[in-house]
């Protein structure tokens, strides 16, 4: 199984495209459908290493992104996005902490 960098509650930034986020689900290879790649994987990341699935701050929907396209998000703000609720209860230093965890 891969090793993976980050993990679900982490903040981090995209790359190329600048957006924030927060993690909520882990995949160790790539998951999705070959026609989801084709289309949307322009750069072609290697599918069998981890891709993350992630809620975008200050929009309504998730990517699903390959780990060479983020990098931490170090501004230890939270992420405004309607569906956090579903995941996370609480945000302490500067991580989102899922629903059902003690911290």
């Amino acid at each position: 199984m891969n090793q993976t960098i980050f993990g679900v509650g982490q903040l981090i930034q995209h790359r190329k495209f600048g957006y924030r986020g927060v993690i909520v689900d882990v995949d160790p290879v790539f998951s999705g459908t070959e026609q989801w790649y084709e289309a949307m994987a322009r750069s072609r990341p290697p599918r069998d290493k981890p891709w993350y699935h992630v809620l975008v701050d200050g929009a309504e929907h998730a990517t699903y992104v390959a780990e060479r396209h983020l990098e931490p998000d170090a501004s230890g703000q939270q992420v405004d996005h309607p569906e956090l609720g579903r995941f996370f209860n609480r945000f302490i230093d500067g991580r989102y902490i899922l629903r059902g965890h003690r911290h």
